[in-house]
């Protein structure tokens, strides 16, 4: 009987905020925040889960495929450069099994869009919510993140690939 061989990705991402709203964090938008500073929409969930499925596919990073400069456009969405990279790691034979992922930020308060995250995550990536964990913390007021000047994202994406029989 056949198995399968899986592997681990991780993601590490992290932007300032920026002039302007809406706040674009985990596929969705919360237009009571600023917004964060950066190339595409700046969405650093959606980049940090981009950087661990493609780590779990030995495809590289983020930036090699969608380089912040003129090969990409400004203000692109983070949700589109995910889709790129999910469709990447399929056409190598991967597939995304789950997900993990830790926002840390002082603010704005995440906890009421933890739920919208996760099922926007879960779409893009196309995997049933319940494979997705998203979590939020202060960062206990440590770093840029901490003072509330920037937002961090770590995760980690498991990928696999059915073994021929």
């Amino acid at each position: 009987m056949a198995g399968a061989t899986r592997r681990v990705g991780i993601g590490v991402d992290g932007h300032p905020f920026g002039p302007g709203r809406p706040l674009r964090l985990g596929g969705i938008a919360i237009d009571a925040a600023p917004a964060l500073f950066g190339h595409s929409d700046g969405d650093v969930a959606l980049h940090a889960v981009a950087d661990a499925l493609l780590g779990a596919g030995s495809l590289g990073d983020l930036g090699r495929h969608h380089p912040a400069d003129a090969r990409t456009p400004r203000g692109i969405s983070s949700a589109e450069l995910l889709a790129s990279v999910v469709s990447r790691v399929r056409g190598a034979g991967w597939r995304p099994e789950s997900v993990d992922l830790t926002i840390v930020g002082a603010r704005p308060r995440l906890s009421d869009h933890l739920d919208a995250m996760r099922a926007a995550i879960a779409d893009l990536v196309g995997l049933a919510p319940d494979s997705i964990s998203v979590k939020a913390s202060t960062g206990n007021l440590s770093g840029d993140a901490g003072a509330g000047r920037s937002i961090e994202v770590r995760a980690v994406a498991t990928v696999v690939r059915d073994d021929p029989p």
